[in-house]
């Protein structure tokens, strides 16, 4: 187990070639009773954690909660399985199984540097040592965030593992979220307040408090929302989330981009850039593995959603995974422009020269936020067109805070609420003219759900958005008829939205796991 870990660092120094504080030299003769001394080498261990956020091709949680939610069909080639059993909620023997093991791996690093750190040699200054900390906290929270919205019923440990201990029995979910809500505290308490402003670019990429305090606010609203619960596990009160997001609000430096559009590669030349003012914590990505498949560099997400085997400028290929819904075109108003903004229209944009070819769930519609560009592609900078695409993927936007307070502050600050749910729905139409008044009940939370639909569709958060609203709510927004059976989607209302965990986990465990119901 030393071994395999030290190798996950040297793994991770070479993978994180060109994202500045990334940039770390390998660690090839060093034993664990040798490692951990320094501020150095606990920097070191750090990034290996950070290292795992990349690791992701056909299956990461971003994609397959796309193509489980309504705003995705499963698309690929007519061969291609894998999406469209997510999208029609089929079962596998190991589907899921990367998912897994991703997070599991980025857990064990955490809790291999967090179980490690007081040996370090800090001297009288541990300025380091709390912030390392935070950081490591901070992702093996997010780490088991995803897991545990994933699959519902995990094992959950804080401390490495013998091979003795391993096969831990699952963890009753609430467990589980009371140490996300103790880590993401921790770390929103103990990580510098620096304004985006004030933030070095070589640290973008990096945790800092104002994600803390936001991914706070996404887990209070998931686990309330799904598990019918008043607080975060015995945690964090609601006034508490609200009090987190406000502070990002108020304090953090953050704000809107002008124009929607200009948040995404897509918009070429006016597109603002990566780290800009809405972006407050993404997964960094460099085209710079330049074809190496051993390192994880690359966006891999975005082969997977570009438009099939073609390059229709100013588009570049993939494979078409993830074919966007009609029904998401159509929520949008005419006069939204985040609906060009997120989606690509074949009809609309006139690009005549698509062929259908093998595309799978043809609808007419892919996605344009994350999709690579055929100006500057992998290809062109000496990479991999598979594996190079180089887009950080956003995991927490400005906008998305802002109608996460506006729906916390809807029962006791009716106008905050408004005021943080104007501001996204004024920029989405560049107009004051399109404002909707919310009111302090359901019928305001749905103005705001839908909202969240429109600004944050295909970032991620649709899934679990109709989950937390009731799985009622999820199965009626997911299940679709279809003109043809490739279109006929029913959502397993037994599952409780939960994946399949692994077979090959369950059996390894010699039956302590038990597998989540519907499967």
């Amino acid at each position: 187990m030393k071994k395999i870990f030290l190798a996950a660092i040297a793994i991770a120094f070479f993978a994180a070639c060109s994202k500045s504080f990334l940039e770390r030299s390998p660690v090839d003769e060093q034993t664990e009773e040798s490692f951990y001394k320094t501020p150095e080498q606990a920097l070191q261990a750090l990034v290996s954690v950070y290292n795992q956020l990349e690791i992701g091709d056909y299956d990461n949680i971003h994609l397959v909660s796309e193509i489980a939610s309504d705003d995705c069909f499963g698309g690929g080639g007519t061969s291609d399985l894998v999406w469209k059993q997510w999208d029609r909620f089929e079962a596998s023997s190991n589907m899921n199984l990367s998912l897994w093991q991703k997070y599991y791996t980025g857990i064990y690093r955490a809790n291999i540097l967090l179980s490690k750190i007081d040996g370090v040699s800090w001297g009288s200054d541990t300025t380091l040592k709390v912030q390392y900390t935070a950081e490591a906290r901070y992702l093996r929270a997010y780490f088991y965030f995803d897991l545990v919205r994933l699959f519902g019923n995990i094992p959950m440990t804080t401390a490495p593992l013998t091979p003795s201990e391993l096969g831990l029995p699952q963890s009753d979910p609430a467990v589980v979220y009371a140490q996300i809500a103790e880590d993401l505290k921790y770390a929103a308490d103990h990580l510098a307040a620096t304004p985006y402003a004030s933030i070095s670019s070589s640290d973008y990429g990096r945790v800092n408090k104002w994600a803390a305090e936001s991914l706070i606010g996404r887990v209070f609203l998931y686990y309330t929302g799904y598990y019918s619960q008043t607080d975060l596990a015995g945690v964090i009160t609601k006034a508490d989330a609200i009090t987190y997001l406000d502070n990002v609000i108020n304090t953090g430096g953050f704000g809107l981009v002008d124009n929607f559009a200009n948040l995404w590669q897509s918009s070429l030349s006016n597109f603002v850039g990566e780290d800009n003012k809405e972006t407050i914590w993404s997964i960094k990505f460099t085209y710079k593995g330049l074809g190496n498949w051993n390192q994880h560099n690359g966006n891999r997400m975005q082969v997977d959603i570009a438009i099939r085997n073609q390059v229709l400028d100013p588009y570049y290929k993939g494979w078409g995974a993830g074919t966007v819904s009609t029904s998401l075109w159509d929520a949008y108003d005419d006069n939204d422009t985040r609906r060009g903004g997120s989606i690509i229209s074949i009809e609309n944009e006139n690009l005549t020269a698509y062929s259908k070819g093998d595309q799978a769930q043809y609808t007419g519609y892919f996605w344009k936020k994350y999709t690579p560009m055929n100006e500057g592609n992998a290809v062109d900078l000496g990479g991999d067109f598979q594996i190079d695409n180089y887009y950080d993927d956003v995991v927490i936007r400005y906008a998305d805070v802002l109608l996460m307070a506006a729906e916390l502050n809807l029962e006791s600050n009716l106008s905050k609420a408004q005021d943080y749910y104007n501001q996204v729905r004024d920029r989405a139409f560049l107009s004051t003219n399109y404002r909707k008044t919310l009111t302090a009940d359901a019928t305001g939370k749905a103005l705001i759900m839908n909202e969240r639909r429109l600004e944050l569709a295909l970032e991620g958060q649709r899934y679990w958005d109709l989950l937390r609203q009731g799985i009622d709510v999820a199965k009626a927004a997911i299940d679709n008829s279809g003109t043809t059976s490739d279109f006929t989607v029913s959502f397993p209302s037994a599952t409780k939205g939960l994946f399949k965990i692994p077979e090959q986990e369950i059996s390894l465990s010699n039956g302590v796991y038990q597998q989540n119901a519907g499967w």
